[in-house]
């Protein structure tokens, strides 16, 4: 056994990372690749081993997302709130020292998953049923607080949230495979790719310091250790919320501004949502990621043994992310300058296409579906950017039709 879960652990870590470092590309379509494929796997290792190479590839991609989304501004649908931040240390060459902040987040979640779990054991499954009872009113609220955080424009902020939801409605009651991948990928992925493939940036090379040096004052990290606390746990069984919606509410509690504090606030709470999601699933068997429902799938009645051992997983998974990040963020800040951010876009936005067309419905009319639910999906990204509105309110395709579903 020891043999084979340290295997899963290392392939977890290089599947971790193609995500991770490739824009567009989500753990959940890895997941699904795992889970399409899981009879013949099977054949060779067992479902908790298959669990395992999930739960190293979903931590590692927490700790490595915030790569691509800073350098290449191409984030996905949990990093994207670290565009702006980010971006503004990268063009001050100081991009290496925004991902190491994050990365300072991400180790701090693991502490935080730990200290988390016995609550999620325990007390979940007494509050949960009662959660239920009010969970329509309890994300009709959140969706309220999130829209009205908006700065820019709070109607366009409304109105693109409204519409994602109706988009997400359409999509997931229309009789096609996987109708999450063409639309979370055409509303997070390719919207921003098309997006990069039409400007032209300039980045400056970067400065590299030692890690020891970049450093954060203890007030700051019990501020934003203090305010994914507070946020991020809700996100683990609350469902249509990520870790984006959950970083504005816990930026807005102890009113976080300094750019390094958000940074490390991003962090811990993109590695805290997905790592208390299979406490969720133990606690309480419901999924609140592809990850975790990929797991559900694999082991239908998950044991405390199974799970010990998949937070065992989170642990050293994130050791080893930490260590590997650092290593592939230094490349990266000092390679950034040479590279063109066009063609890697175009490269991305094609893979992309051809993974929907694969994962569609073998029928023409099933693949013709999911090519406009991803030409659809991808318009209203771009319409969202080019209004400078929040991604975040395009998590709608999810809020509403969860809100309905509780509804009705």
């Amino acid at each position: 056994m020891l043999i084979e879960f340290s295997i899963a652990i290392i392939l977890g870590l290089l599947a971790g990372t193609l995500t991770g470092l490739t824009p567009g590309i989500h753990i959940n379509l890895v997941a699904i690749i795992t889970i399409s494929f899981s009879t013949f796997l099977l054949s060779f290792t067992s479902p908790l081993t298959l669990a395992i190479f999930i739960t190293s590839m979903a931590i590692t991609h927490t700790f490595m997302d915030f790569i691509p989304s800073i350098f290449l501004g191409a984030p996905d649908e949990d990093s994207f709130l670290s565009v702006l931040p980010g971006h503004k240390l990268l063009l001050r060459g100081r991009g290496y020292f925004a991902i190491v902040f994050t990365l300072y987040g991400s180790l701090a979640a693991l502490l935080i998953i730990i200290l988390f779990t016995p609550i999620f054991l325990y007390l979940l499954p007494n509050f949960y049923p009662k959660i239920q009872l009010i969970m329509p009113i309890i994300l009709i609220l959140v969706s309220g607080f999130l829209i009205n955080s908006e700065k820019n424009n709070k109607l366009w902020a409304l109105f693109i949230f409204l519409l994602a939801g109706f988009l997400g409605i359409a999509a997931l009651n229309i009789n096609v495979k996987e109708p999450l991948l063409p639309l979370l990928t055409g509303l997070f992925g390719a919207s921003n790719l098309l997006i990069s493939i039409g400007q032209k940036t300039k980045i400056p090379e970067q400065r590299i310091f030692p890690i020891k040096s970049i450093r954060l004052s203890k007030n700051s990290i019990q501020r934003a250790s203090i305010a994914s606390i507070l946020a991020a746990p809700f996100t683990a069984f609350l469902p249509g919320l990520g870790a984006s919606q959950a970083a504005l509410i816990g930026r807005s509690f102890l009113n976080i501004k300094d750019q390094r504090e958000f940074l490390f606030l991003l962090g811990a709470i993109n590695t805290i949502v997905m790592g208390l999601s299979f406490i969720a699933l133990y606690s309480i068997n419901r999924t609140r990621t592809g990850a975790a429902a990929a797991i559900s799938q694999l082991i239908t009645n998950l044991t405390l043994t199974n799970l010990i051992t998949i937070i065992l997983a989170i642990i050293i998974s994130g050791i080893l992310s930490f260590i590997l990040t650092i290593q592939i963020a230094k490349f990266a800040a000092r390679n950034i300058h040479k590279i063109s951010y066009k063609k890697l876009s175009t490269i991305i936005l094609s893979i992309l296409f051809i993974i929907i067309l694969i994962f569609s419905d073998p029928t023409l009319e099933g693949k013709l579906i999911a090519i406009l639910i991803f030409i659809t999906s991808t318009s209203l990204g771009i319409f969202t950017i080019s209004k400078n509105i929040k991604r975040m309110h395009l998590m709608g395709c999810l809020l509403i039709p969860t809100i309905l579903f509780y509804l009705f």
